[in-house]
């Protein structure tokens, strides 16, 4: 397969066959084409792309290349990376039957079948709400629910779990797996937070640099793929004989391991942000608050992850930083400035912001042109925003349009626009959504070498693995509260849902990452 204007292929001489009641994981660096892959199983690619398709796709018994993703409705269904672009309906449940309406089923029918997803998804509540007042988590189930109410035999989705929290990930993962086994459904799912998905799958096809691909057991590929979850890193570090898939396998594989000193990461820095009694609501009634009463700072030096539940006030909070929450009552304060009372060069100076719809930043036709009008806006000098997202992406195509790039190379892209100002605070929205491991670890290093320059960083994330790498604080929110804040250690290991999967292998040893794992295996 080959995209109009592409020197190179994306897949290439690729064949596999999936059986009813499977469930797959693509697998891959970001933007090698795992996207690529699930469009070409419902008819996207070439039809809605363009391109050139050599070879046959057939899905159920019908051709992918005769048939368009619309006729192919009622027996595969997709779900794609950033759910919002997707929906046609502003009501949760109008968008839920709308795709019965489009198949022609009876009024009976779709009601029953509406009911019966919206419990299955836990959406009862939210059926009556307008999606785009919902979290970009609670919008990814609305899609989920969407695609699965038409029955499919086949569903695709592409990174499912990103913008879900780790409870509701689990959930999700739980309905999909039972009706692989109950329903027979075929599942297919490209992800990076693998160690998420991993214990669910039968096979993972691993998408390469070449444009070549393996399909095998999920054991088996990950034994030797360059991309690997954390739980698979400590397989190869503590030499077991095959790599665990669960951290029940694990500990049950590895010996005892000494206690770990926590690491302190207490900051005395000045106050950057300061934030005071903050109550926000984006509807009338005022009972209903995206954030109540809530107070917090953040100092330089230091880097705070902001965590909790879908809908939990986590997007609103960063949002007024830059002025853009409907507050009520309270003050927002960057270093001791009201960001409304900023012109649009004096707020960029104090804090850039990266939502998590990263296409909300980029206007221009293409990177080069992305990068260089942010050279001009932030007063930067000329190629400096382009280095970063070269630096971050390792993306050499600067003449390509943003809109062709993968949701992980779009956040990237709007990462080195705001990065290029040298904001006294980068704050950022799910930032890993789209990142690969090797990306990932890029991100880590840039904003702590961020942070070493006297400056902060503020992330909104459901990444615990992130968190745990990065982190000296945590702040956890429910409902629009702020329910407790602390040390990332203590943060992290209090709470079952919210630890990564390393303090998971290691309980109680004061372990939360790879590398932490790795000298204390040595001791």
């Amino acid at each position: 397969m080959i995209y109009p204007n592409s020197e190179q292929t994306i897949i290439d001489n690729l064949s596999f066959s999936l059986a009813e009641g499977e469930f797959v994981l693509v697998i891959g660096e970001t933007g090698i084409g795992k996207s690529s892959v699930l469009r070409l199983m419902n008819g996207l690619v070439p039809h809605h792309t363009g391109g050139i398709l050599s070879g046959e796709i057939e899905v159920a018994g019908r051709s992918t290349r005769l048939l368009k993703p619309g006729e192919l409705s009622d027996v595969v269904g997709i779900v794609g990376q950033n759910p919002i672009n997707g929906f046609v309906c502003e009501i949760v449940e109008d968008e839920i039957a709308f795709t019965l309406e489009t198949l022609g089923i009876s009024p009976t029918v779709m009601r029953k079948r509406v009911e019966e997803v919206l419990d299955l998804l836990a959406l009862a509540e939210l059926r009556s709400r307008e999606i785009s007042s919902l979290s970009g988590g609670e919008q990814q189930r609305v899609a989920i629910a969407a695609a699965l109410v038409a029955q499919p035999k086949v569903l695709l989705l592409d990174e499912p779990t990103s913008a879900l929290d780790p409870i509701a990930a689990e959930e999700v993962l739980s309905i999909l797996h039972r009706l692989v086994s109950d329903l027979g459904l075929t599942v297919v799912i490209a992800e990076h937070r693998l160690e998420r998905v991993i214990q669910f799958v039968d096979r993972i096809l691993l998408i390469k640099d070449s444009g070549q691909a393996e399909l095998g057991d999920a054991r088996e590929v990950l034994a030797t793929s360059p991309i690997a979850p954390p739980l698979v890193e400590l397989s190869r570090i503590a030499n077991l004989p095959e790599v665990a898939l669960t951290i029940r396998e694990f500990r049950k594989a590895i010996s005892d391991v000494r206690q770990v000193e926590p690491r302190s990461n207490q900051k005395t820095g000045e106050a950057l942000v300061s934030i005071k009694n903050l109550s926000a609501s984006y509807i009338d009634e005022l009972s209903e608050y995206a954030l109540s009463n809530l107070s917090l700072e953040i100092r330089s030096g230091e880097i705070v992850s902001i965590m909790g539940r879908n809908g939990a006030g986590k997007s609103t909070l960063l949002k007024s930083l830059v002025g853009l929450a409907p507050i009520l009552s309270g003050n927002v304060y960057l270093s001791g400035q009201d960001p409304l009372k900023l012109s649009g060069k004096e707020l960029i100076k104090e804090v850039g912001l990266v939502p998590q719809d990263a296409s909300d930043l980029l206007i221009e036709s293409s990177v080069a042109r992305e990068c260089a009008r942010a050279d001009l806006d932030n007063e930067a000098v000329p190629g400096k925003t382009l280095g970063i997202y070269q630096q971050l992406s390792a993306d050499e195509r600067s003449s390509i349009h943003p809109r062709d790039l993968s949701e992980g190379q779009k956040l990237i892209l709007a990462l080195s626009i705001q990065l290029s100002a040298n904001p006294k605070v980068i704050a950022l929205d799910e930032p890993t959504r789209g990142l690969d491991y090797q990306a990932k670890r890029k991100l880590i290093s840039i904003l702590k070498s961020i942070a070493a320059e006297n400056r902060a960083v503020l992330i909104a994330t459901h990444d615990v693995e992130l968190v745990a790498e990065l982190a000296d604080r945590v702040v956890f929110l429910a409902e629009g509260e702020l329910i407790s804040q602390g040390q990332t250690h203590e943060a992290l290991t209090s709470s079952p849902a919210f630890a990564p999967q390393v303090a998971k292998a290691f309980p109680g040893k004061g372990i939360l990452t790879v590398a932490e794992a790795s000298k204390a295996l040595e001791k």
